[in-house]
């Protein structure tokens, strides 16, 4: 967190749009690929430099760029060829921001945040997305390699569903909505891990299942800060709109929003599942205590008449009557005997054990 914290500084006093990268790792080199479509066909290649690209976006052909790799230098050519303002290639390189949408005279730039869920580690990896939507075109840059778009793009290439007869603004739509889509994915994946929790917690708390009750809230709540301003991104476009976006993609908008909501709740849900789940765990361990301390407190009041006999029986007075009586010692066991006897059905009379 300082290493964050500490790039984020170096931004202090540089004029607005200057692009300093902010992120937890080391940027790797830009890579672009591109996918041209229409109705009746598309072309996919990789381009070595932004240059490669300003015929493709300059095509009457739907063009997707998408772009891997936040080298703020790339970023910045990039930038420039295609003709970004300064403050969105500074957005772009900073993986710090909240989701939003910015309109600008000839396109729209949004920030998402990607969530994908590690099987192996069980940890939540969120990733920085930024689309950029044109007339014709779509540009979209990613921290690394790898995310949840290959379904959109197999769509693309076998000409499945409708997005090669749609324009740009529908493969916008796309993208949020397979982001949005993968959050759906991720909290399946935690709810299973609750369920598992909660069987736990009722069994046998332990004090790992603390640490997974505290390591699963922290989950949410980056998962929460994902989605909440995304909610309000796809609010603003359903609401006011956007002349980016035709009218029938509307309708689609308002799907995404619906599945936003949904989200939310989920994640609400399972926060305060969490949430219970601590109370929960806290309980059982006081009453677990509670009932040791119960256990050792009769333990220790049927001994106190006991050790009171021994006591008196255990002085070195030279006249005791009961030392001369043959019969002495055995009828102090049954005399201790009878009297733990007695205070045991005591106790359970009531219902003390």
């Amino acid at each position: 967190m300082a290493g964050i914290l500490l790039r984020r500084s170096k931004k202090s006093g540089l004029p607005p749009g200057t692009p300093v990268y902010v992120g937890e790792e080391e940027p790797l080199p830009a890579h672009i690929s591109v996918i041209s479509y229409d109705e009746t066909g598309y072309e996919e290649k990789t381009v070595e430099n932004a240059s490669e690209i300003i015929d493709d976006l300059r095509s009457p052909d739907n063009t997707w760029v998408n772009v891997y790799g936040l080298n703020v230098q790339d970023i910045v050519e990039i930038g420039t060829h295609m003709g970004f303002h300064p403050l969105i290639q500074e957005d772009i390189v900073n993986t710090l921001q909240r989701p939003k949408v910015e309109e600008y005279e000839d396109h729209v730039f949004f920030v998402l945040k990607m969530i994908t869920y590690d099987e192996e580690s069980e940890e939540v990896e969120i990733e920085q997305v930024t689309i950029i939507l044109g007339d014709r075109y779509i540009v979209s840059f990613q921290e690394r390699a790898g995310d949840c778009f290959e379904a959109i793009r197999q769509r693309i290439r076998e000409d499945k569903g409708i997005v090669r007869r749609m324009g740009a603004d529908y493969l916008a739509y796309s993208l949020i909505d397979m982001v949005v889509d993968g959050y759906f994915t991720v909290l399946e994946r935690i709810g299973d891990r609750v369920e598992d929790i909660e069987d736990e917690l009722v069994v046998n708390p332990r004090i790992e299942t603390l640490h997974d009750i505290y390591n699963m809230k922290r989950k949410m709540i980056a998962i929460r800060k994902s989605v909440w301003p995304l909610r309000e991104v796809i609010s603003r476009l359903d609401k006011l709109g956007s002349r980016m976006f035709r009218e029938n993609t509307g309708v689609y908008i308002r799907d995404v929003y619906d599945h936003t909501i949904q989200v939310m709740d989920a994640v609400e849900t399972y926060r305060d599942l969490l949430s219970g789940m601590l109370d929960i765990y806290l309980s059982s361990i006081s009453n677990k205590m509670n009932q040791i301390m119960q256990v050792l407190t009769i333990i220790g009041t049927i001994f106190i008449p006991l050790t009171f006999l021994a006591g008196v029986y255990g002085m070195n007075f030279r006249y005791m009557p009961e030392l001369g009586w043959r019969m002495a010692y055995p009828a102090l066991w049954l005399l201790m005997i009878i009297i733990t006897m007695i205070m045991i059905a005591f106790f359970r009379r009531r219902k003390w054990l």
